[in-house]
């Protein structure tokens, strides 16, 4: 049973064409491959995760947006705060710019990083490091034995929020902590109470099966995955709050973080979570169309050249082989989007130097024309663009470098 194929866009035709003026309009005067962000869009997405959250905070995870300046745009925002940073060295360059409650979301394994932490006392006040196993205590430990004078390292719990059934036959969710029952979490919560010089400051549980898997899909996959996910909903929201209750002997947690952008008003009704994690959604790249519980609004997008007319409903891009993480499928394609009613070419795809697009639409578009493009994820756009042009209605407002742009490459 495969997921469903990524479709053409479903926008009203007026609605389409209205965009598309708007985008080329704002970005004339720049040479396409280019980006934009819709800062009109990023407000209403933001706006939209806020009220999802239902009073609780939104930490924002930095991999979707991989931005500097959209990251102090957002946490500027009322119903935000803090950031989920995806490495080490990408965090510290955030805490060296004014940056503060920073969680690093996946354990690191870089020594010279975890060194510059201990020695920094602003990094250390700001900034905590993901575990989920005695091994990164060790590792810790050991990047930092020679270091005088350092400072106490805070870390959060990262706890496996898969689901499991029919004795295990069945797992739906990420690979990712082997901590997965209350014993597990009290025993390595005893551990970093044990070890001088860290402290267990958080617990961070993901769903991904739920946050990162869109349920408004019909037929037989539909309802398995929809049935997945509500027995895993319930499964988790009764072991999350065991897992709290069961590290919370060991440790005052200053916050307990969970959900994504798929999930963040059922994550936000468990009385155990304090905070929720969102990031994808304030872009709406195409994989986060496929939810029922929401709809948002596509922020940022990109615009290459048309360079051929092979025939009559053809047309082929510059580019455009921007393929996104996880695995490889349809669904990992961008979407071309502005003109409505492109697609691939079977044979071809998207392309390393070009890409052929099939369609009526193409009928109408010569060379030099733009087509508009989203990316299927949020964050890996920026890691093809130096810059996102800031537009608002059909105006061009500034620039803001992506960390690429910043000649930041963090891995």
């Amino acid at each position: 049973m495969a997921p469903p194929t990524i479709l053409p866009t479903d926008l009203p035709t007026d609605l389409a064409a209205d965009l598309r003026r708007r985008y080329d309009r704002a970005t004339a005067a720049i040479e396409p491959p280019l980006a934009i962000l819709d800062l009109d869009a990023l407000h209403a997405n933001a706006a939209d995760l806020v009220r999802r959250a239902g009073g609780k905070p939104i930490r924002v995870a930095s991999k979707s947006v991989r931005c500097r300046a959209v990251l102090e745009r957002v946490l500027a925002l009322d119903g935000f705060s803090g950031i989920l940073a995806f490495t080490l060295p990408e965090a510290l360059w955030l805490a060296g710019h004014g940056f503060t409650d920073i969680v690093v979301a996946y354990p690191t394994a870089d020594r010279r990083a975890i060194a510059a932490l201990a020695a920094d006392p602003v990094a250390a006040r700001e900034i905590t490091l993901m575990v989920d196993d005695v091994a990164h205590l060790d590792l810790i430990e050991s990047a930092v034995r020679d270091l005088r004078p350092r400072h106490e390292l805070r870390l959060c719990l990262d706890v496996d929020a898969g689901y499991l059934a029919f004795g295990g036959l069945l797992r739906a969710g990420a690979l990712r902590s082997p901590v997965r029952e209350p014993a597990q979490a009290a025993e390595l919560a005893r551990a970093i109470a044990a070890r001088p010089g860290m402290r267990l400051v958080g617990l961070m549980a993901y769903e991904a099966q739920i946050a990162g898997v869109g349920d408004r899909v019909g037929g037989p996959y539909g309802q398995v995955l929809r049935w997945v996910q509500r027995r895993s909903q319930r499964e988790l929201a009764l072991r999350r709050a065991a897992v709290v209750r069961a590290v919370r002997r060991h440790a005052e947690l200053e916050f307990v973080n969970g959900g994504g952008t798929g999930s963040v008003e059922k994550t936000a009704q468990e009385e155990a979570v304090t905070e929720i994690a969102a990031g994808s959604g304030l872009f709406h790249p195409r994989l986060f169309d496929f939810y029922r519980s929401f709809r948002g609004r596509p922020a940022a997008l990109f615009a290459l050249p048309v360079v051929r007319r092979p025939g009559p409903e053809v047309v082929t891009v510059l580019g455009g082989g921007y393929i996104a993480s996880g695995p490889p499928g349809a669904d990992r394609l961008p979407q071309p989007y502005l003109p409505g009613g492109l697609r691939y070419s079977r044979n071809e795809g998207a392309g390393e130097v070009q890409t052929p697009l099939l369609g009526r639409a193409a009928r109408d578009l010569a060379v030099g024309d733009r087509v508009w493009f989203r990316h299927a994820k949020a964050g890996e756009l920026c890691e093809r663009f130096d810059v996102l042009h800031l537009v608002e209605g059909d105006r061009l407002v500034g620039e803001a470098p992506t960390y690429r742009g910043e000649g930041r490459a963090f891995l």
